[in-house]
């Protein structure tokens, strides 16, 4: 008998007792259907302010947990360019931001379109378009051979490794994946709910990229849940979830992979990380509608363009403190400009300043606390 989950006799028919997981489906629909009856009365305007939010904060998350920090501005630029949304301050993002916005987007946008291996590979090149990994060549855009060894995951210092996990052998992937796809695309009575949950712990168990299989996963798991939400507009993050709980995560995704092929507790664990998400969007929520009036309130206030860009900022959740230095640098004026501005919007009662005083002065909305 294996080790693994995959090694088990009659991998991959996972079974999990209902009875355990039916008051946590139950709470998850519930609350999933109460956020798209609030979005439905936002109206356009805010409903995508709050679509282009979400969407930031999970591309900026998922890549967060492998270690990857995107630029906030590239990611939100990048997702309103491609959703032909207008936004003040736009900026040229790079060719791995706009790779993973991507992956994201033909996940959510396109969820009722069959899964494919010629889609799975046209994220994956998204995701690696100069066919590396750091400063390492990997395969891209086909399943891993492992040239190198089996794919493992560890952990500990040279020599005192752990091996938390291994996946399967390279030349089981197209039977494994083949496997897998007609599963993912066969409507069958399984709660769509549940079969985000399957889906995020079989693929990431085949683990059949040299690498990106993690942010592939997650892509998966969107995709599964904006079915179940008979949507392609996004308002929850799995992806920021999961960052919040990933030690957990890694706990319970180890020992499934090690146990048989009851399932449950993985799916309470998927289950209980999807309603702290639900719950989470409801500060998105806060944040848009604190936007939306915001700028009804100065919507007669005489404000240029670099103090809209740096407002929006701000709005957006600025990294740091604003000084007059990065305001010059950002809205790219000189120094002199940059304090004109800002002394023009505290007397328009928009900007204060903060308390720290001399060198350390910076500056936040007046009608932001803390």
């Amino acid at each position: 008998m294996g080790v693994f989950i995959y090694q088990k006799d009659n991998w991959p028919d996972f079974t999990w007792k209902a009875e355990s997981i039916v008051s946590l489906l139950s709470e998850a629909r519930n609350l999933q259907g109460r956020l798209m009856g609030k979005m439905e009365l936002l109206g356009f305007d805010l409903r995508n302010e709050a679509l282009l939010d979400n969407l930031t904060l999970d591309v900026i998350k998922s890549s967060e947990i492998e270690g990857e920090v995107l630029n906030l501005d590239q990611v939100r630029s990048s997702i309103a360019r491609r959703l032909g949304m207008e936004m003040a301050g736009s900026v040229d993002s790079d060719r791995n931001v706009d790779g993973v916005v991507d992956m994201m987007l033909d996940a959510t946008q396109n969820c009722f379109k069959p899964l494919t291996k010629e889609r799975l590979f046209n994220w994956h090149s998204a995701l690696f378009p100069a066919g590396r990994s750091g400063m390492y060549k990997i395969t891209v855009a086909d399943w891993r051979r492992d040239t190198t060894g089996p794919m493992q995951v560890v952990s500990g210092a040279l020599g005192k490794e752990k091996v938390h996990f291994q996946a399967p052998d390279s030349d089981l992937i197209n039977k494994e994946m083949q496997l897998f796809l007609d599963w993912f695309n066969n409507y069958d009575k399984t709660d769509l709910v549940i079969k985000a949950a399957i889906a995020h712990l079989w693929f990431v168990t085949i683990h059949p990229f040299d690498d990106g299989n993690g942010r592939i996963t997650r892509a998966l798991s969107d995709l599964i849940l904006a079915r179940a939400d008979k949507s392609n507009q996004r308002f929850y993050s799995m992806s920021a979830q999961i960052r919040k709980e990933r030690k957990g995560y890694y706990e319970i995704l180890e020992k499934t992979q090690k146990g048989d092929l009851d399932i449950t507790e993985w799916i309470k664990w998927f289950l209980n990380c999807l309603i702290n998400a639900l719950i989470s969007t409801d500060e998105i929520l806060r944040q848009v509608l604190f936007k939306a009036d915001f700028w009804n309130r100065h919507s007669k206030t005489i404000i240029n363009e670099r103090q809209k860009r740096l407002i929006t900022k701000l709005l957006d959740g600025f990294d740091g403190k604003l000084t007059s230095s990065k305001w010059a640098k950002i809205a790219r004026c000189s120094k002199d400009i940059a304090i004109r501005d800002i002394n023009d919007l505290i007397k328009k009662d928009i900007l204060q300043k903060g308390a720290a005083g001399g060198r350390s002065t910076n500056y936040k909305l007046k009608e932001m606390k803390g």
